[in-house]
């Protein structure tokens, strides 16, 4: 039987549900802490979860048992000749890859490898990842004698369930980087779903980190890359405060945007490296033969500026070790930061300045570091890193969150022997800086519409979460083909 409402009966019901509503009010809709970065005041806004709906682990083992799985790794290690001189991003694609093969899936791992200009070259095979990983794995690992074809096909067709296999450099094929349809076609079509563990790369939209995402599903984030996310974005979005960033490396050029982005999260930004002696010079102080980049004095004056409308501490180093030229070899001599000798060049902190840094970083519960504080390979000019390292082992012991964030500082830790006493070590260079800046990482947007979220869906929530006006996602108004950083 059905019932009808006049609006005279209808209007009194509308008011209650009204009066509830304002009642509740928003605390109704807020959702409890959603890990270990959200506070209360921010769960709401689900910062890190909402950068992949899903991962690897939330699928069922039907959903993997049996099935041929496509696994987009970073195994772009350096290589001398043949021989593999760091195996760090081996090592952290291994989590995802064993956790596929016990739960029986027919698991292949495709990667590039350096920059091949013009279709397959030797010395780029994966080759030697195939046999590094086999010692990882605890069995054979076979690398496939190329990444698409009937021949691949045929390879993984025949695999044993709970069986892995390498397939050859993606990039021995120019439409990788295009993320050229057909090519797309061909590398997804052996596959039932596809996983994105590769960080490194999930600032391109490529055909093995993009494109196969609209051919596979599901497709989803591995354990690394969702810890990449949870680590650097949840770091700066939601991360315990006092919260401190270290920025370090040679050029405020190629850090300025990460630099502003990070002042107006950060309590304090504390910056190091060949970029501190533009600032100074932005502050009106000589420095010698030190590296100036004079086309951006005037943006080291911005970045002040903002830092002070942003509430946000610069540090800069009181003293400085300069050296009179730039060798291992060189004279040395401890200066104050105002008082640079002609002729002379600053390549890592005083004494004073470490010091400094040291009590600063003694105050934060969050700190991010990227770019080293000096010259570090040369001994003469590595203490200001290396007693840097140190203080972020002893603070991290202590509850801090520390993390490296990709490139020279996390090779700094690693010569330090402290890689295993940090929070997280980020397995990306041009990514990891991309994800502090606020930019949508293309290979995750990916996942995110593959998933049921569009990109424009994951840009409002971010800009929601942040306060900030909507953006597009990197690539959506230019080209984002190139090579990695």
């Amino acid at each position: 039987e059905i019932y009808t409402l006049s609006l005279h009966d209808a209007l009194p019901i509308c008011a209650v549900i009204l009066l509830l509503a304002f009642g509740l009010g928003a605390n109704a809709f807020t959702q409890a802490p959603i890990n270990g970065w959200t506070k209360p005041r921010v769960a709401q806004k689900a910062a890190v979860t909402m950068m992949a709906k899903k991962s690897v682990g939330d699928l069922s083992d039907a959903e993997l048992k049996g099935k041929k799985v496509l696994v987009r790794c970073d195994l772009n290690v350096p290589l001398d000749g043949k021989t593999i001189s760091d195996d760090t991003r081996i090592r952290a694609s291994v989590p995802t890859l064993k956790y596929l093969i016990e739960k029986g899936a027919k698991v292949a791992a495709c990667s590039h490898l350096g920059r091949p200009k013009d279709g397959p070259e030797d010395k780029f095979s994966l080759a030697p990842c195939a046999e590094r990983m086999s010692e990882y794995i605890g069995s054979e690992v076979k690398l496939a004698p190329d990444c698409v074809g009937d021949e691949v096909a045929a390879m993984i067709e025949g695999m044993d369930d709970g069986s892995l296999i390498i397939l050859e450099n993606t990039r021995f094929y120019k439409e990788e980087t295009k993320n050229e349809p057909e090519f797309v076609k061909k590398l997804a079509a052996p596959f039932d779903l596809f996983v994105n563990d590769a960080f490194g790369t999930a600032h391109r939209a490529h055909a093995s980190t993009e494109g196969v995402t609209k051919y596979l599903s599901p497709s989803v984030s591995g354990f690394l890359l969702a810890k990449e996310l949870e680590f650097l974005d949840g770091a700066i979005a939601d991360g315990e405060k006092p919260l401190a960033a270290i920025v370090g490396g040679s050029k405020v050029s190629s850090k300025i945007t990460v630099l502003e982005a990070l002042i107006k999260k950060c309590d304090k930004v504390i910056i190091g490296g060949g970029m501190v002696f533009t600032f100074l010079a932005a502050r009106g102080y000589g420095v010698g033969s030190s590296l100036v980049e004079e086309d951006f004095i005037e943006t080291a004056k911005a970045a002040e500026k903002l830092a002070e409308t942003s509430n946000c501490k610069i540090i800069l180093p009181k003293d400085v070790i300069v050296a009179d030229k730039f060798a291992a070899d060189a004279n040395t001599q401890v200066v104050a930061f105002d008082a640079i000798p002609d002729g002379w060049m600053g390549l890592d902190n005083g004494p004073e300045a470490t010091k400094e840094i040291q009590e600063e970083l003694r105050e934060c519960k969050t700190v991010v570091w990227n770019g080293p504080m000096g010259v570090f390979e040369f001994e003469a000019f590595a203490k200001g890193t290396f007693d840097v390292a140190e203080t972020l082992a002893e603070i991290t012991e202590t509850g801090c969150v520390t993390i490296i964030g990709g490139g020279d500082s996390v090779a700094a830790v690693e010569k330090a022997n402290l890689a295993d006493k940090m929070s997280h070590i980020s397995t990306g260079g041009g990514a990891s800086l991309e994800l502090l800046e606020g930019k949508i990482l293309p290979g995750v947007a990916a996942l995110r519409r593959a998933s049921g979220g569009g990109a424009q869906e994951l840009v409002r929530e971010r800009a929601e979460r942040d306060g900030q006006d909507q953006v597009q996602p990197r690539g959506a108004r230019h080209g984002v083909h190139g090579e990695d950083l």
